[in-house]
């Protein structure tokens, strides 16, 4: 009967959610539209806003419907399901979902680092060329040719931006404080919408900075569906689903479908 109770409550907030994601996906658009030109480290700080702030409201979400349900959890045990729930399902949303998209759409630019060991592997080669056939006009390629031949050389990774490990000095703090948020006022609200509104920035602008292509209308619906699913399913995942499964079987989740 618990499952079933559950199951209940993950389709009710799939449901609910829907409105506000197709919202929120639309203004991702919007924010990609407004920042498409300001370029990628614009749209890296915007992330380093956006990002930290869904962290903290995942974190409040998660720990505290989990210490409402459990009061006389301990403390290290409520930060440990707020701190992987929130790290956890906002990277999953605002980083690995969205490099897929990237990464299927086809707007994702090279790794800097990538690009360096390519080009040191094709300097070896140049060298040893040279070396072979002493003739160093044959082997360099001018700047253009260069970095056309480097962009379509196979291979090479798109870019996935881990916040918690490159932005750790942010993302983690933000995780802990929104912990702390919800171990002393576990009642804390935040609009959900609002929740929605900046985990869909967060991964606009991790898409913005790897896109390196011209954002057409099939490239924008591309996005739109790409950042649907991105905030969809995560955030019912981290509101709901992980903290309930560490709820005990003899709680009522009546008052879950209202915790928005």
């Amino acid at each position: 009967m618990q499952i079933q109770k559950k199951l209940t409550v993950i389709l009710s907030e799939l449901k609910n959610h829907a409105p506000f994601t197709l919202f929120g996906a639309s203004t991702g658009l919007v924010c990609m539209l407004l920042f498409k030109n300001v370029g990628p480290v614009i749209n890296h700080r915007l992330f380093q806003v956006f990002h930290p702030g869904h962290v903290i409201l995942s974190a409040i979400v998660t720990a505290s419907l989990y210490r409402l349900y459990e009061s006389k959890a301990s403390f290290i045990k409520i930060f440990l399901i707020g701190y992987f729930g929130a790290i956890g399902i906002a990277t999953l949303s605002d980083c690995i979902l969205p490099f897929f998209g990237e990464s299927i759409l086809g707007v994702a630019i090279p790794v800097h680092a990538d690009l360096h060991e390519h080009n040191t592997v094709a300097g070896h080669d140049n060298k040893l060329q040279e070396d072979a056939h002493g003739n160093e006009e044959d082997i360099h390629y001018e700047d253009g040719l260069e970095s056309e031949k480097n962009d379509k050389t196979p291979g090479i990774r798109a870019r996935l931006h881990l916040g918690f490990i490159e932005d750790w000095y942010l993302v983690n703090p933000a995780a802990f404080l929104g912990i702390l948020i919800a171990y002393f006022r576990p009642r804390t609200r935040f609009p959900h919408a609002g929740h929605v509104l900046i985990s869909t920035w967060a991964s606009s602008f991790h898409v913005l900075m790897n896109t390196n292509r011209e954002l057409t209308a099939v490239m924008l619906f591309g996005v739109f569906v790409v950042l649907f699913i991105a905030v969809w399913l995560p955030c019912c995942v981290s509101d709901i689903v992980f903290p309930l499964l560490f709820v005990g079987s003899d709680k009522d989740l009546s008052n879950v479908l209202h915790h928005h």
